[in-house]
């Protein structure tokens, strides 16, 4: 039987949310039956199933296959042209991935936009967080080298959970990474507010350059430049599993699970401070102790207990096959399978609407070469919606 991925141990047991296991099928948010017509999902690869497969990306020069992260450390590809073709395996590094933990494991792959021969992943150890880099196989591209592993950076981690996971490139060319605030419940260290800490949230560096002993360099325009972790692009940050940029505007969404009672999306910016620990959505954490919500980014939507549990990001869809839905943040609760879609009005005023029940625990999104998306899920199916 699969281990329980990230959002059972980290989001419930931690969290205290004792109606965790029973969030499927809430009866709250199920669809009306217009709803439910409007979008469906289908699996590309028939009755194929992955081994806990936490996020799916694309490469620019392979446009034809789309590649699995599977959390126990492999990336395969799979041809969405002869989608029964048997996957092949793109990179092991189980040897060194420790996955014992839910949120533990392979969590992130990014393929350089202008250099796809070099990919980066991000994965945990025992006790670190790790960066690194893998170069493409010369004799077969489609494979990354083991022993080519460049690590670019490295961070502690003082518990199992809350371990962010996505990386991606912005529209800059920089590396952006997302960091959790380092796990237990409610931040007890305060990473999230710490910059001095590179826990609770999002990084970003110049993977093409070099400065020292470091296979990066500091974007000149980081606004914590004269920190201790000059790497530091927002913070304020819960554990944001799962950020995209919008490929039409260059906006970058994050979405931040919450402690007991609020999920929320942001639309990060530079510089800012989202809030954890002081606020948990729009609410303050822990009112007794003070909560200064002053100069705090607030989140453009949040949700409650009474729709979901533990909230899974998504993308703005820029495809093509659904006309209706372009220019719509797609994202996903966990725990109850509930798929939605969000569109921020330029008064900054947003709209929700449902899209379909899945009925499964919707791990991560991902993206095709066209745009489309698609969902894994913690039984290990790949589907695409349509």
């Amino acid at each position: 039987m699969r281990r329980l991925l990230f959002g059972i141990i980290g989001l419930c047991f931690v969290l205290g949310l004792t109606a965790c296991w029973g969030a499927k099928k809430n009866p709250e948010v199920t669809p009306t039956a217009e709803e439910r017509a409007e979008y469906a999902a289908q699996n590309p690869f028939g009755e194929e199933r992955f081994d806990m497969p936490v996020g799916l990306e694309h490469r620019a020069d392979y446009p034809e296959l789309i590649y699995i992260i599977e959390k126990q450390g492999r990336i395969i590809s799979k041809s969405l042209k002869s989608p029964l073709d048997k996957p092949e395996i793109v990179l092991d590094i189980g040897d060194r991935v420790y996955d014992e933990e839910g949120e533990q494991g392979l969590l992130g792959l990014a393929f350089h936009p202008k250099n796809p021969d070099q990919a980066y992943v991000n994965y945990t150890t025992e006790t670190h967080t790790i960066i690194a880099r893998y170069d493409a196989d010369p004799a077969n591209p489609n494979r990354l080298v083991p022993a080519s592993e460049k690590i670019l950076l490295s961070f502690e981690q003082p518990y199992a959970n809350h371990n962010g996971g996505q990386l991606a490139f912005g529209p800059d060319g920089y590396l952006y990474i997302a960091t959790g605030d380092g796990g237990s419940g409610g931040d007890p260290h305060n990473k999230g507010q710490n910059l001095g800490s590179m826990l609770g949230k999002i990084l970003r560096i110049d993977v093409d350059g070099t400065t020292g002993e470091k296979s990066y360099t500091i974007p000149s325009d980081n606004p914590f430049l004269d920190g201790e972790a000059p790497e530091i692009y927002a913070y304020g940050l819960r554990n944001p599993w799962r950020f995209s940029f919008d490929e039409a505007t260059g906006k970058l969404w994050a979405a931040d699970v919450g402690q007991n009672r609020l999920e929320e999306i942001n639309v990060i910016e530079k510089g800012g401070n989202y809030g954890w620990r002081i606020q948990e959505g729009t609410e303050c954490f822990e009112p007794d102790s003070g909560c200064d919500k002053t100069d705090l980014e607030q989140p453009i939507y949040t949700y409650g207990r009474d729709l979901g549990v533990s909230i899974t990001g998504g993308f703005v869809y820029r495809g093509q096959r659904l006309p209706g839905l372009i220019g719509w943040y797609v994202y996903a609760d966990y725990g109850t399978g509930t798929i939605w879609a969000l569109r921020q009005e330029e008064d900054g005023t947003v709209e929700n609407r449902t899209l379909l029940q899945s009925d499964a625990n919707i791990t991560s999104f991902g993206k095709d070469a066209t745009g489309e998306i698609y969902y894994c899920t913690q039984e290990g199916q790949i589907l695409k919606i349509f």
